[in-house]
C-alpha cells in the first residue's frame, strides 16, 4: 500500500485529505507543519508528498526545498496543495522542485487522478 505524507496546519484539512486518501487505499502520515513533515520524512519512507504551501516554521515552498536535498528524495513526487493559485508562487514552486500544485479547495476524485499517476 503506497503511503502519502499529508502535511496541513488546517486539522480539519488533514482530517479531509487522510479521509480522502485513505478511502482511495492510501496508507497516510500525517504532519502539522513542514518541519514536522521534514522529520516524519526522514523517519519513514513515503511515496507521495501532499503539502499545503502556508505553515507556520517551514511553508511548503521551504519543505520541497529541503526534501530534495535528500538522496531518497530526489525523485519522490510532492505535490503543493494550496489556496494559493499565482502563477508567480507556482514558478516558486516549480523551482523549488514540486512535481505539481492543485488548488483549495480540492476535488477528492481529482486528487485521486492525480496521484494515481504519479504513484503507480
Amino acid at each position: 500500500m503506497p503511503s502519502i505524507l499529508a502535511v496541513d496546519d488546517s486539522p480539519s484539512m488533514r482530517k479531509m485529505v487522510a479521509f480522502t486518501l485513505t478511502a482511495a487505499g492510501y496508507q497516510v502520515i500525517e504532519a502539522v507543519d513542514g518541519q514536522d513533515a521534514l522529520e516524519k520524512a526522514q523517519a519513514q519512507a513515503v511515496d507521495l508528498v501532499l503539502a499545503d504551501q502556508n505553515m507556520p516554521r517551514l511553508d511548503g515552498i521551504g519543505l520541497t526545498r529541503k526534501l530534495r536535498e535528500l538522496p531518497h528524495f530526489k525523485t519522490t513526487p510532492i505535490l503543493i496543495l494550496t489556496t494559493e493559485s499565482s502563477d508567480q508562487m507556482k514558478q516558486a514552486g516549480r523551482a523549488a522542485g514540486a512535481t505539481g500544485w492543485l488548488v483549495k479547495p480540492f476535488d477528492p476524485k481529482r486528487l485521486i487522478e492525480v496521484i494515481k499517476k504519479l504513484v503507480s
